[in-house]
């Protein structure tokens, strides 16, 4: 390799330090009115949560936005000379070779990638600066640190096979553990995880009562996480993080010991090797007992990762979830409106929103001109704690009203369906006897069917 091919020649830093100091200057000496009437360029370098990483400067004077945004430029500019020299170099897996990798070339060092993106910047791939900000990023945009991120990273990742991890077979054991589920309103997937494991003994011995079944499990923990990234478009205006939901309903907290060390190992390692990988993760149904042991796991983690968890009691859930996932792809279990296997509906059938005022009664209708077809429809009410009915009303003042449901209900999602014989309405009346507002989530769709005793 020429000493002109590497990032780090005196002349190329000279030369980009010195355009770095003149861009500086320029936004410090700039008319304020200007920068404000300048249009806003699509930048992926910089975003709010990057500028609240900014305190007081050295002299005490806090940064503008842009002089953050350009400090950040700065940063990925360093960064990505350190990461083309490292791999040009062959010392990105390390500063001496590694004894699973001594036969790596060069060449192949070139191609070297991570969730499916070229590391190597002069090969002009969109996605690679997207992949070395989450770097950055999780090390507040410190070079050195972000580096050594990297480079251990890549060094696991080798040492564990992961990038061959998918098709590998663990067994069909976890699949009611944890598994994708459609996505949030920006286009994540959405990962679950249901704690149902530790509710039966004979289960969570199946699972945790070996060190080589535990390894097993957390294999396939990853194997997941690889699983959505497939799913992730490292690119400009790309999703390129996910979302991961634990549910602890009904979680015990006695013979909890291997699964608390199995979490904490997971969490680490979640942390270390996929940086700004997950967007938030999503607690539900936490007992409360939940809420003093998760003081445990906060100690090893640092403070951006704890600012990713969010806690919501089980009265709570649905309107913590419904913060991030719309009504039609949050599964139904959870208050939602989407269910496996639909027949009925489809994403493309839209939900609509009632906002229903504390001590009122509202009231939806579907009417129906045209006789000889089913209705169907899908109910949601945030945190429940209603009163619900539903009743068929026909046109002709001389036929009799037809109650379908008329309940308390609290919970899941209800659905149902009537065949229409006559003209007439389906109305739905939600009485909300607190104080509090209420949101109601629904859809309906009508079909052409054909009564039985036709038929027959």
């Amino acid at each position: 390799m020429n000493d002109t091919d590497e990032c780090n020649d005196e002349n190329v830093k000279k030369t980009l330090v010195g355009v770095i100091e003149n861009n500086e200057k320029s936004l410090k000496d700039q008319d304020p009115v200007d920068d404000k009437e300048r249009p806003q360029e699509e930048d992926h370098d910089c975003d709010q949560e990057d500028l609240e990483l900014s305190t007081q400067g050295g002299d005490g004077r806090i940064p503008s936005p842009a002089e953050i945004k350009l400090k950040i430029k700065k940063s990925l500019l360093e960064f990505r000379c350190k990461v083309e020299d490292a791999i040009l170099g062959n010392y990105l897996l390390g500063e001496e070779p590694h004894e699973k990798l001594t036969s790596l070339k060069r060449e192949q060092l070139r191609d070297i990638t991570l969730w499916g993106v070229p590391l190597l910047p002069s090969k002009a791939h969109e996605g690679t600066d997207i992949v070395l900000r989450k770097f950055l990023k999780a090390k507040d945009f410190k070079v050195n640190d972000a580096f050594h991120m990297l480079q251990t990273t890549m060094i696991w990742r080798s040492e564990n096979n992961i990038d061959g991890i998918i098709d590998e077979d663990l067994g069909s054991e976890f699949e009611n553990v944890g598994f994708l589920n459609s996505r949030d309103r920006e286009g994540r997937p959405v990962c679950y995880y249901v704690s149902g494991v530790s509710r039966d003994k004979v289960l969570y011995k199946q699972t945790f009562g070996t060190q080589q079944k535990r390894d097993k499990f957390l294999r396939w923990r990853f194997q997941l996480m690889e699983r959505a990234i497939k799913k992730l478009c490292f690119r400009d205006g790309g999703v390129d993080s996910i979302i991961q939901i634990y549910d602890l309903k009904n979680t015990s907290m006695q013979g909890m010991k291997e699964l608390n060390t199995f979490t904490r190992k997971a969490l680490e390692l979640l942390q270390n090797y996929y940086p700004e990988i997950i967007y938030k993760n999503i607690v539900v149904n936490a007992p409360f007992w939940f809420y003093t042991s998760q003081v445990l796991f906060s100690r090893f983690m640092n403070q951006r990762s704890k600012k990713k968890f969010i806690l919501a009691r089980p009265q709570k859930a649905t309107q913590a979830l419904l913060k991030f996932i719309a009504p039609d792809h949050l599964p139904a279990e959870y208050g939602g409106l989407k269910r496996e296997n639909d027949q009925d509906f489809s994403p493309a059938d839209k939900v609509l929103e009632l906002k229903i005022k504390g001590n009122t009664v509202s009231r939806v209708e579907f009417p129906v001109n045209e006789p000889g077809v089913t209705v169907m429809w899908d109910v949601t009410v945030i945190g429940w704690d209603v009163s619900y009915k539903e009743e068929f009303i026909p046109d002709d003042e001389g036929s009799y009203n037809i109650l379908l449901q008329n309940q308390n209900i609290v919970g899941e999602s209800t659905r149902n369906s009537f065949y229409i014989n006559e003209p007439g309405k389906i109305v739905i009346r939600v009485e909300n006897g607190t104080f509090k507002k209420k949101k109601m989530f629904y859809r309906s769709k009508t079909r052409t069917t054909v009564p039985m005793f036709i038929l027959l």
